[in-house]
């Protein structure tokens, strides 16, 4: 239950609200119970004695609390729509923020689809819980409190009867929580499974009907779905064996209750008018017990969820600014000091292994290697996307852990490996590299990524909507849309992370000659082919997460054999494969 009082303690703004509902609550059940008391009144009074005027006086008694009772339900339904919406709003809001502050390694610790589900489904669930659980939470312990205490009042001897049911509806809702709660925890589990493939077919649906693989992923789809149906349908058996079993209870103690009652009646020890207030009382605190039970078993469900939410609200962002951290960059020069990575603290190997680097701000520098020998990896290391397991990483002298995330990110753009554009239009995301650029920023921006070519052509120029992920352009497109991007952001190192493979060969020449025109700029170039780092002042080759050589284009080729052997694969006569 500490995990429900954490996640209630998000309710933040709205608990006066919360307090005005829980207010009319009770409010709304007092008028209920006094309305029985009228009713006994009225019979054994009114009706016994033939006095109209009594019988009127208090079915006016009645209609008032009824007319009240129905006015404060309306109050409460109206604070509490205001607490359940604000309450999921608000938690929604949390765990996004908290999200963005994730590093990458806090990101690999959780699916997409299970972050997802967790803003959504289980949030849902939360919310459900506040506006359909408040009510009978306050209502049936404050029914089956004031019942009981009136039902004493009225006769003892019957009330025994209804006391000895309560360890029988006890017992059966503790059998139906310990057997279910574990198995809420299964069924969102199960949501996180339809989502994964429901995010994987839309992401890729493409490649499904390029394959014509439909009816394999509608068949991957059935069985995913067929297993949150059977896990649902497991669950909801044990969860509604609950209203039966109260039902049982609660007809069996009416039965009782009318068998002793009317005996009673018979004999001249009770009054009919008593003996039916005291059964409206019976039927509400079984109605009081129903709610709790009811209440019980959402917060079961509500406990799986609030555990999934707290886990991204607890999840410790793996960096973090220093105390006094730096904001400014002196210059773009970059150093690996003996740095080893890997991506998770149980890996056995590394990544990168003792890698000793030295790179002049201003300088352009290539980065070859084969598939796998850790060329993401290390310059993801420069604008601290992950941290170095071992050695430093510096850029512009210091230590990347002494400046501000946000300073050294700023100062540091990268093009990553896969281009992802945002639904909007293209000045909208040129912006992000610069919010406050002028449009003869964009327009140099666009003319240096040789973007200005097919913006042309666009109907609304960069006005153009771009659609859901940038579907309405080209792969090449979209990278060099992805390169002007990063440059509006002025950054003093600039990494390029095979930024330009969907380009063809002129069009990666005419980008190459407007980046060597920023002189201040650090600019770092990971590609597959030889003619993209070619005139680069420095060339690295990787091999196997080591750092294997480095030196210009001539002397790899004269000193180096794996490098020769890159460079001969790919030319023929001086021209490219």
């Amino acid at each position: 239950m500490e995990q429900i009082k954490r996640i209630f303690a998000h309710l933040g703004r709205y608990k006066k609200e919360f307090g005005l509902a829980v207010l009319f609550v009770v409010l709304e059940t007092g008028l209920e119970m006094v309305i029985p008391v009228m009713m006994a009144d009225t019979i054994d009074v009114g009706v016994a004695a033939g006095d109209v005027q009594y019988i009127l006086a208090k079915g006016v008694q009645m209609g008032v609390c009824a007319l009240l009772s129905l006015i404060t339900g309306m109050l409460y339904a109206r604070y509490m729509a205001r607490v359940a919406c604000g309450f999921g709003a608000q938690l929604r809001e949390e765990q996004y923020r908290k999200i963005q502050t994730y590093s990458f390694a806090n990101l690999d610790r959780f699916e997409t689809s299970s972050l997802i589900t967790r803003m959504t489904t289980d949030i849902t669930v939360l919310q459900n819980a506040v506006s359909g659980g408040l009510r009978p939470l306050v209502r049936g312990p404050s029914m089956l409190v004031m019942g009981v205490g009136l039902a004493l009042l009225m006769d003892p001897k019957l009330t025994l009867v209804f006391l000895f049911c309560t360890p029988v509806l006890t017992l059966v809702l503790v059998l139906i929580v310990r057997k279910v709660a574990p198995m809420y925890k299964k069924l969102q589990a199960a949501m996180d499974r339809v989502n994964v493939i429901v995010e994987e077919n839309l992401t890729a649906i493409r490649a499904v009907k390029a394959f014509v693989r439909g009816e394999y992923e509608e068949e991957k789809f059935g069985q995913v779905n067929r297993g949150l149906m059977e896990t649902s349908q497991n669950t909801f058996r044990y969860a509604v064996l609950n209203l039966p079993a109260f039902q049982l209870t609660m007809y069996a103690a009416i039965v009782l209750i009318l068998w002793f009652g009317g005996n009673m009646a018979m004999a001249g020890e009770m009054q009919v008018g008593k003996l039916t207030g005291f059964l409206s009382y019976v039927l509400q605190i079984m109605n009081g017990l129903v709610m709790i039970s009811n209440v019980f078993l959402m917060l079961t469900r509500s406990l799986a969820s609030a555990n999934r939410v707290l886990e991204v609200l607890d999840e410790v962002p793996d960096l973090a600014d220093q105390e006094n951290a730096e904001r400014d960059i002196p210059d773009g020069s970059v150093d690996f000091e003996h740095v080893s990575f890997k991506y998770s603290a149980a890996a056995k190997e590394n990544v990168l292994e003792d890698v000793q680097l030295h790179i002049p701000a201003g300088q352009t520098v290539g980065i070859l290697g084969g598939t796998g020998s850790a060329k993401t990896s290390l310059v993801q290391l420069i604008p601290r996307l992950y941290d170095a397991t071992e050695g430093t990483v510096k850029v512009g002298g210091r230590d990347v852990k002494q400046y501000q995330l946000a300073a050294l990110r700023d100062a540091v753009g990268i093009v990553l490996q896969k281009n992802v554009l945002f639904s909007g239009t293209i000045r909208e995301n040129l912006l992000w590299g610069n919010e406050n650029a002028s449009d003869e920023e964009l327009e140099w921006a666009c003319r240096t990524a040789c973007a200005d070519e097919f913006l042309a052509r666009m109907p609304k120029g960069l006005d153009t909507d771009l659609g859901q992920g940038g579907v309405n352009v080209s792969g090449g497109q979209k990278q060099r849309l992805c390169i002007a991007r990063t440059l509006l952001k002025r950054p003093k190192v600039l990494i390029f992370d095979d930024s330009t493979s969907a380009v063809d060969t002129a069009t990666e020449a005419k980008i190459r000659a407007g980046l060597a025109a920023l002189k201040d700029t650090t600019k770092i170039i990971i590609a597959q082919r030889v003619t993209s780092v070619m005139e680069a002042d420095q060339i690295i080759l990787l091999e196997d997460g080591r750092v294997h050589a480095v030196g210009t284009h001539e002397q790899l080729l004269r000193e180096d054999a794996i490098y020769k052997e890159i460079y001969d694969s790919q030319m023929k006569g001086g021209q490219m494969a």
